[in-house]
């Protein structure tokens, strides 16, 4: 058994049961990486495209989706840190246009059926999805709040080629009402996006910037940002997404002319970034080691410690949730959800991560002194973890062997 304590045989069977996926044409490709007390074990199957051509490889970029959610969040308390934003202070002072909140009645009611606020949305509400505001998880246009978000073009998930800048997102989205009363619940997602905006006025650079220079450059994530230079494109992988009609990949963004091939106007917090599986291990690991990263520590242990607790009320978790279930045995930190009772085989109480919707997967364990990544470039279908993440999990704890 080697110093990992990782069964090589076991870890075989997971190469077989990923490439599975490839071989039958579920996914053009696959990158994973299971590293364990520093022993990496890093596999590529595949290609970049349907149809063949160039392989994937350990470098291939990929669009990470919500997995850039806990790099936010690790940006956000770097300035918390620093004194320059509080937890606990309204972010009026540097996002007036969410001050003086009206909230709808309910869901479905009209944009104007609304009462007041019964507080200001705080810089914690914005880290644990409680602003009141988010994806709603029913058919699009069933609720007018919907059809509005639609016309401003503030998006229900990854950043579209049309999103507005920043300043402008954020006026559209001063316009409508929130959801919910600040604080009483767990709405996915659009919190993120705010913190992309708030970090940026907060730093008084844009938010790219901020990122490479506080997180990215001393972690040397070299490949990871909102868009991929030209040099780089031959390394991005094309993205696709499952037709429900004929379940087959259809092009959701091409490798050389899409969206992540030029600067975006909205650096989205909540779901803009690419990378590389190297990049966001050294990402994972610093998380792993409560913030430090070699000599350079990115932020303090009992920062790392409070944005993985579960920040959660059961009230709030009780009304909440992308998937049934889900909080009875997870909760909600800062950016990141942590497991808080076992029901699998992965995952130990206390590991924590989070997951990409256009087919990525991520989790640091402390009890098992493990990172896991999982990167593919055909976006899942549900809230539901597909069942190559599923099997990436299964037989990535299935190879621990002390």
């Amino acid at each position: 058994m080697s110093a990992s304590g990782l069964s090589a045989a076991r870890l075989a069977r997971m190469h077989d049961v990923m490439a599975g996926y490839v071989e039958r044409g579920e996914v053009p490709g696959i990158v994973t990486a299971v590293s364990r007390r520093g022993d990496a074990h890093v596999d590529a199957i595949g290609t970049k495209a349907v149809g063949g051509g160039a392989p994937v490889a350990r470098d291939t970029i990929f669009r990470i989706a919500s997995m850039t959610k806990p790099i936010i969040a690790v940006a956000t308390l770097i300035l918390v840190e620093e004194c320059v934003l509080r937890l606990d202070e309204p972010v009026d002072r540097l996002l007036p246009e969410l001050a003086g909140r009206r909230v709808l009645r309910a869901l479905d009611a009209a944009l104007d059926d609304t009462v007041p606020a019964q507080r200001p949305i705080t810089v914690r509400d914005l880290l644990t999805f409680r602003m009141g505001f988010g994806i709603v998880m029913a058919p699009p246009d069933t609720y007018p709040i919907q059809r509005a978000m639609t016309e401003l073009l503030l998006g229900q998930g990854p950043p579209g080629a049309s999103t507005p800048p920043p300043d402008e997102w954020l006026r559209r989205l001063g316009t409508l009402p929130l959801m919910y009363q600040p604080g009483e619940r767990w709405v996915y997602h659009t919190g993120s996006d705010v913190i992309g905006v708030l970090i940026a006025r907060a730093a008084g650079q844009p938010l790219e910037a901020f990122l490479r220079e506080r997180i990215f450059e001393p972690l040397g994530m070299r490949d990871t940002g909102f868009s991929v230079p030209a040099a780089g494109l031959d390394r991005l992988a094309t993205s696709y997404w499952t037709n429900p009609q004929t379940r087959a990949l259809d092009l959701y963004d091409d490798a050389k002319t899409g969206q992540w091939s030029r600067p975006p106007a909205f650096p989205s917090g909540g779901g803009g970034l690419v990378s590389t599986v190297d990049d966001y291990m050294a990402f994972g690991q610093m998380m792993l080691n409560v913030g430090r990263h070699e000599r350079t520590r990115i932020l303090s242990r009992a920062s790392i410690e409070t944005m993985t607790t579960d920040q959660l009320t059961p009230a709030q978790k009780a009304v909440s949730g992308l998937i049934n279930d889900y909080f009875d045995s997870h909760g909600w930190g800062f950016g990141v959800a942590m497991v808080t009772r076992r029901t699998d085989v992965a995952g130990s109480i206390g590991s924590f991560g989070w997951d990409g919707g256009l087919g990525t997967s991520w989790r640091s364990d402390p009890r098992e002194e493990m990172v896991g990544i999982l990167l593919t470039q055909a976006s899942w279908t549900s809230p539901n973890p597909p069942n190559v993440a599923l099997d990436f999990w299964t037989s990535a704890y299935g190879a621990i062997e002390d």
